[in-house]
């Protein structure tokens, strides 16, 4: 196969874990004391207690050895502490670094945070200051996963393209760089990873009209080390590696005019065994492969998993998990190596759960596919492997040149999104956020979703009827690797929320409501071998990054950041935004929620004809509902503007939209896009959908009714049935 054309990489020796000194957070203590032997190390009594980097180790396990709280006393788990945040607007999706007794967390803008582990009390707070107007630049919110720790440094980036590191004791400021081309929509969203003192990561915007990257820093200083460009550029001006001479021939037509996509926005894993960095890339742009390729091929690297040399940043090998991607199928998921037995020998691997809800194992040094399925309960766009593990894709999934659109299962938000999954080598089980249901995609050249181009319209709807699909859902899954079954499926678990894993035989994951699911937001913890809940806490607000755990003085803490309402929440209702610790007989209790009152509906009477209204849903959907939603109110991150009392007047709206009256909340102005008259037809339409609403109030809204996930079983809408005419493939390399 392709991902052989490299020679295999000799594996070399783990540095030994013997003779490190146990840390205490003494007065004196040391502050983000973190190097390669302490990472190296990280399950010696010296460092068990610590989480040092975003996948806790080198691994991306995210499994504690810990398990003074385990599944026989966790009825005892309670508060300890908590610590409110004060940013709004974003989903928080930060996972808490800790370290020699601080934890450090980044928030909504790229602000990052300090506090004491053992009391909650802040030391240090860093705001780099990100020009409000990039709220509207980005695909997927204001949102940030977390910072990274190196020898006494604070390392992340920000939604505005800059590297920051600041003195982990102190908070102040040590360098800044720019790591994107501040002249194109650009920004970082993901966690830094570390290479024994080379800071890595990429930028997201692949619907952004880029060309995705991953590059590496001197965690000293912020020089820059090396770059390797996922996808090619313009043949006639060369090649920055050799191996995009090659890549460009899997793709035709003027692809670098709109970038190609490819950004490398989250997975980044370090692996000492091998030397290599693997990287998944992101999906193709615009999504229709026969849109932004119109003469075929594969599109290297859009959603692959790629291993490059940790030092030099050289290429090594690659595999496609989906060749050709229409589906916004990004490869950027955790990824994680481990050691497994498979056909009675043991393998170093890597293991990867992508979007596109297909679960593969891979030789770690060689990139040799040794076996993959589906762990959802089935797949279509593609119908199998060919002997060399290529995915065989469906023709009737190809709805840019078909025409007809098709409804892709799994749907294009992911099986597996960007929430972390682990691996408890224990139990031999992988932990992954699950989603099941279909998305309907039609393809049109130029169609805008908001400010994302697309070339999908997402008024349309398929020609062919919607696949029957049973099990339909959000849900958390344990997946067994080798055998590549699932043991558990826990429906009180989430397809939406990071998930970390424990000696003490948990799993521990927050929840956040989503489309109408009812029930208050909460952290639980299930047994890691049954799924069993045996432990939940209400938490006020939702959670969407992963849990971790800490030791001091001997005692073991739980730590998780809420801050998010979920999609389809309610913006105007109290947000509330805490780290949150908890510890066995802790007795801290949260603040009663505070009063709230829903808005009234309350809308001005409908003005302007037909041609008015379709001008201001144009408009509307190019401008203005990545953000604020469309008709059915997808997004929460920003206010419905149904409801928004600057309707009542023009002088008002035009304040807002034309003039930017609300820049510093993010809302920036649209005057370089958008003349008055264009305002006041969008107003025009918001106005008459906001009557309609009025007038037609929806039924309670039920979990997957009208959108990409189906209803819950049982429900009597519902199209449930067997999954008819779905693919399960499987590969095994023998």
């Amino acid at each position: 196969m392709r991902s052989q054309i490299i020679a295999a990489l000799g594996a070399a020796s783990l540095v030994t874990m013997a003779g490190l000194a146990v840390q205490t957070q003494a007065a004196g203590r040391r502050y983000a004391a973190v190097d390669a032997k302490r990472l190296l190390a990280a399950d010696s009594p010296a460092n068990a207690g610590q989480w040092m980097t975003y996948g806790r180790d080198y691994s991306e396990q995210r499994y504690s050895p810990l398990k003074q709280i385990n599944a026989s006393d966790i009825a005892r788990l309670g508060l300890a502490w908590y610590a409110d945040l004060s940013e709004r607007g974003g989903s928080y999706e930060t996972t808490p670094i800790v370290v020699d007794g601080v934890i450090y967390l980044s928030a909504p803008w790229s602000k990052v945070y300090a506090f004491d582990a053992r009391t909650g009390k802040r030391l240090w707070k860093y705001d780099p200051k990100v020009p409000g107007g990039y709220a509207v630049k980005l695909c997927c919110g204001i949102v940030n996963r977390g910072v990274a720790v190196w020898k006494g440094k604070v390392i992340w980036g920000t939604l505005d393209g800059r590297l920051i590191a600041v003195d982990a004791k102190t908070g102040k400021k040590i360098w800044e760089v720019q790591a994107t081309d501040p002249t194109r929509t650009l920004s970082i969203s993901g966690a830094p990873r570390i290479a024994d003192g080379r800071i890595l990561i990429g930028e997201a915007g692949s619907e952004f009209e880029e060309r995705g990257y991953m590059a590496a820093y001197d965690a000293r200083t912020g020089k820059e080390l090396w770059r390797w460009w996922a996808v090619p550029g313009d043949p006639e001006k060369g090649f920055e590696q050799p191996e995009l001479a090659w890549a460009a021939k899997t793709w035709t037509g003027e692809w670098w005019k709109e970038g190609g996509g490819g950004t490398p926005w989250d997975a980044v894993t370090y692996d000492p065994v091998t030397g290599l960095v693997y990287v998944g890339t992101g999906n193709g742009a615009p999504w229709p492969a026969a849109v932004r390729s119109p003469g075929g091929g594969d599109n290297l690297f859009t959603s692959s998993i790629v291993a490059l040399d940790a030092k030099t940043g050289k290429f090594r090998w690659y595999y496609q998990e989906t060749p050709q991607d229409s589906f916004d199928f990004d490869s950027t998921q955790q990824i994680i190596t481990a050691d497994l037995v498979i056909d009675g020998k043991k393998r170093h691997v890597v293991m990867h759960a992508p979007k596109n809800g297909m679960f593969y194992v891979f030789d770690a040094a060689t990139g040799v596919l040794l076996q993959a399925k589906p762990f959802v309960p089935t797949v279509n766009w593609m119908k199998g492997f060919d002997p060399e593990g290529r995915p065989i894709l469906n023709p009737e999934a190809n709805y840019g040149k078909t025409g007809k659109g098709f409804y892709v299962v799994p749907a294009s938000g992911g099986a597996h999104s960007w929430y972390p999954m682990a691996f408890n080598p224990n139990t031999g089980l992988v932990y992954i956020p699950t989603n099941y249901g279909s998305y309907p995609l039609v393809a049109e050249a130029g169609a805008k979703m908001g400010n994302q181009l697309l070339s999908i319209n997402v008024a349309k709807r398929p020609q062919v009827p919607p696949p029957r699909l049973s099990g339909t859902g959000s849900y958390l899954l344990a997946w067994d690797p080798v055998k590549l079954q699932a043991v558990w499926k826990q429906r009180q678990g989430s397809g939406r929320a990071g998930v970390m894993t424990t000696a003490g035989n948990l799993v521990f994951q927050g929840w956040a409501p989503f489309f109408g699911t009812s029930g208050p937001p909460n952290l639980s913890a299930f047994r890691a071998d049954t799924g069993e809940r045996l432990w939940t806490a209400d938490t006020q607000a939702g959670i969407a990054g992963a849990p971790v755990t800490y030791t001091i003085d001997g005692k073991q803490y739980i730590a998780v950041v809420a801050g998010t309402s979920g999609f389809g929440g309610d913006y105007w209702a109290p947000t509330y935004a805490r780290l949150l610790v908890y510890t066995l007989d802790g007795k801290a209790k949260l603040p009663p929620p505070m009063p709230y009152t829903p808005p009234v509906l309350n809308p001005p009477a409908d003005f302007g004809d037909a041609a008015l209204l379709a001008r201001g849903e144009t408009q509307y959907n190019a401008h203005c509902a990545s953000c604020h939603g469309n008709n059915g109110r997808v997004s929460s991150l920003f206010p419905d503007l149904r409801y928004a009392g600057q309707l009542w007047s023009s002088d008002a709206f035009d304040a807002v939209v034309i003039d930017g009256a609300l820049q510093d909340n993010g809302m920036v102005s649209f005057r370089k896009v958008l003349t008055r008259d264009d305002a006041n037809a969008i107003r025009a339409f918001v106005v008459h959908t906001a009557n309609e609403l009025k007038k037609s109030p929806p039924r309670p809204f039920r979990f997957g009714r009208g959108f990409r996930f189906g209803p819950p079983p049982g429900d009597a809408s519902s199209t449930a049935g067997p999954d008819a005419g779905q693919y399960v493939p499987e590969f095994h390399h023998r």
